[in-house]
């Protein structure tokens, strides 16, 4: 017998799946040290968190993110039910993505701006997702859970409203966003990726702010590197053979002395 399964709910909890899918894949091929941003010691001895530390910690950001999804699509329900039957356009489904990308990368920007500026947010809460100074996939999404309401779940939110999107479209976005996301902490620089050949704001720009010396730089996340460009926090890199195997993402010549 079939069980229906709303779209309202497949938006909650598919994007939860696709994080831990995604992970994986990421998990298996971490022993290509030829691809590695950093070391697998690196990985060991530089982050300050224990991997299973890290996963309790996305699993309670994740329940804080399903919990407030269905109250959101409950909330809405009857503003998007009627949208729901007429199936949207491909230039509208281009502008619903366009518009909650842009939106997702503003609210994130700025946030993550502030969290970074203000000493009480950053020791209290923003300093949990720096204990990761080596990142990896499963961590992307390691935060405290006052960060992970704000920064993502609420970002989230906003760009479901704003866009317009209906709860059928939102599986695919938060499914795209959230791989994204999860690439951007990967640490892997594989050949072919796309994410590396169509965004400027990918693993290695990412991996830059997670060092002591990025850490005022390249905040935004996660889809385009507009808002530091337009307000000077965006630092350039080049990538670099590392001795041992590998690469690594260093500042250009005039960030050095920074």
């Amino acid at each position: 017998m079939d069980i229906p399964v709303s779209d309202e709910l497949l938006g909650t909890f598919v994007p939860i799946v696709v994080y831990w899918l995604y992970s994986g894949i990421y998990i298996l091929l971490g022993s290509y040290d030829n691809y590695r941003l950093h070391s697998r010691k690196d990985e060991d001895d530089k982050n300050l968190v224990s991997k299973g530390t890290v996963v309790k910690g996305v699993l309670l950001q994740q329940v804080v993110q399903a919990v407030v999804a269905i109250l959101l699509f409950t909330l809405t329900a009857n503003e998007t039910g009627t949208l729901t039957e007429t199936k949207p356009s491909l230039l509208v489904l281009a502008r619903q993505f366009f518009t909650a990308m842009v939106v997702l990368d503003t609210w994130q920007y700025f946030m993550h701006r502030y969290m970074h500026h203000n000493k009480f947010l950053y020791k209290h809460i923003h300093s949990q997702h720096h204990r990761l100074v080596v990142p990896y996939a499963f961590g992307a999404l390691y935060n405290h859970p006052l960060e992970g309401l704000l920064l993502d779940t609420i970002g989230g939110a906003l760009s479901f409203l704003l866009s317009g999107m209906s709860p059928r479209v939102s599986i695919f976005f938060f499914s795209f966003a959230t791989i994204k996301t999860v690439d951007d902490h990967c640490g892997l620089w594989l050949p072919g990726n796309l994410f590396h050949l169509f965004f400027k704001n990918n693993t290695a720009y990412h991996d830059v702010h997670h060092q002591l010396y990025g850490t005022k730089y390249n905040f935004s996340q996660p889809f385009f590197v507009t808002w530091d460009r337009i307000l000077g926090t965006y630092m350039p890199y080049s990538l670099e053979k590392r001795t041992g195997g590998g690469f690594e993402a260093r500042p250009t010549k005039e960030y050095k002395d920074i």
